[in-house]
């Protein structure tokens, strides 16, 4: 019988790679006697996880046979391979009976095609390997690709794609009333939660795949908002969430944390002039914050490749992401080299980024600027419309928060801006894919970038 082998330029590989010749024939067998077999097997294996050309040949058919519902015996397989010239090139009728004379416990199927994958898994592995040996003896394919396709290639060996999978209405509304059925019997938020009872309760929480614009001009408070939700959303749900800064550091974005969960002034805290009280605060958060699972990349000059790949690490690592937020879009590109297109290359990011929550089915939320155009209206609320450089932030998202401080857009003395302390604004849902639009008020202490909910 022919094993699978492969040759690569600098590497051939003599000895017989991992599989399970034993488990194939049970699998192979339980095929020929059981429909529910063939079903789970078709939605478990591909052909390539069978190690022997000639099981794969036997599985090949005995696919047609199931897809064209047509009655899977010996008679059957027989007379398919006879009839596709195929017989003779899987080893004749006396490997078939060789197959029959095995009798599998059905009982225990899951275990035979855990034996079977996990060996297809190592021999994946195994050519994973070689070619990204081989790829860094070719010197002029750029380090940064390879790694990028490593990384890549062994989180899809990591994951079960379902992708390519149809699936029937009647599968979809099997689902749809268990989820129904579980939800009325254990009301929650649908989504991640922000934090803010008022958004919540407009959005439901955010959403799995859901692309969150957060937008507003400059010095409006969309960073500090982004950090308040991420805290309040990893107290509340313990799932890990990924922070890309492409603004300010991560030094500095640990600082605001601190501000905002001690209640002391950020000057301060920078300063170091801190009371004996003021350290003890410190102390006690910096073991909290230690605790949650928020990870921090401020590269300066963020590719969507490095989102996915960075993506990827996390959940390699943590097995789930709640939620990765971006600050900001503009700040972005889609890769070394962007076009000169600027608004063209936006469009494509969000696009991408949209993609890539429904690749990983978690919402991302991007930070957006909004243009001068708000400046020059006499209402300075801002508008779908006002959203940076490209319409196509607005039709990618299925959520737009705006951040609309009055007192920043009216108040043109900037030292009694300084002096306020706390501050009513308002956060504008100007598009709910989903549900409904609405605004929110929110509460803003300016001196610790604390929000909290409006109090009537």
């Amino acid at each position: 019988m022919e094993n699978s082998k492969f040759d690569n330029k600098h590497f051939f590989i003599k000895q017989q790679l991992p599989h399970n010749f034993l488990a194939e024939q049970m699998i192979l067998s339980g095929l020929l006697i059981s429909s529910d077999a063939v079903e789970l097997t078709i939605q478990t294996l591909p052909i390539e996880a069978f190690y022997f050309k000639n099981h794969q040949e036997i599985y090949k058919a005995i696919i047609f046979l199931y897809q064209n519902k047509i009655s899977i015996d010996i008679l059957t397989l027989v007379t398919f391979l006879q009839d596709n010239g195929l017989l003779k090139q899987i080893g004749g009728i006396k490997v078939l009976i060789e197959l029959m004379s095995q009798i599998p416990n059905l009982a225990y199927i899951n275990e035979y095609l855990g034996l079977i994958k996990e060996k297809f898994l190592r021999r994946c592995l195994i050519k994973i390997g070689y070619e990204t040996i081989n790829a860094a003896y070719t010197t002029n394919c750029p380090l940064e690709q390879i790694l990028i396709e490593y990384e890549s290639k062994i989180f899809n060996l990591t994951t079960d794609n379902q992708s390519t999978k149809l699936f029937s209405s009647s599968e979809l509304l099997n689902t749809i009333f268990l989820d129904l059925k579980e939800k009325s019997l254990n009301p929650k938020l649908l989504g991640l939660p922000s934090g803010f009872y008022a958004l919540d309760s407009l959005t439901q929480g955010f959403q799995k795949s859901d692309l969150i614009i957060l937008a507003g001009r400059p010095a409006m408070g969309k960073t500090a908002l982004s950090l308040n939700i991420i805290l309040n959303s990893m107290k509340q749900s313990k799932l890990p969430i990924l922070f890309f800064s492409l603004e300010m550091s991560k030094e500095q974005i640990i600082y605001r944390l601190l501000s905002m969960e001690t209640y002391i002034n950020q000057i301060r805290l920078k300063n170091g002039t801190l009371s004996q009280s003021d350290w003890i605060k410190v102390t006690q958060v910096m073991k909290i914050l230690s605790k949650l699972p928020l990870f921090i990349d401020d590269n300066a000059n963020l590719t969507i490749d490095e989102i996915r790949s960075k993506i990827k690490t996390i959940l390699f690592e943590q097995k789930q992401i709640g939620l990765v937020v971006i600050d900001y879009l503009q700040l972005m590109q889609i890769s070394r080299n962007s076009p000169e297109n600027r608004a063209q290359e936006l469009s494509q990011i969000t696009r991408l980024l949209k993609t890539i929550a429904r690749e990983f089915n978690i919402p991302i939320i991007a930070l957006s600027q909004l243009s001068r155009n708000v400046e020059n209206r006499v209402d300075k609320k801002p508008i779908l419309s006002d959203l940076r450089e490209s319409g196509s932030i607005e039709q990618d998202a299925d959520l737009v928060l705006m951040l609309y401080r009055n007192q920043i857009i009216n108040n043109r003395d900037t030292d009694s801006v300084k002096r306020i302390d706390s501050e009513t604004l308002e956060l504008i849902l100007a598009k709910h894919r989903n549900g409904p639009t609405g605004t929110v008020k929110l509460q803003f202490d300016s001196k610790r970038m604390r929000f909290s909910s409006f109090n009537i």
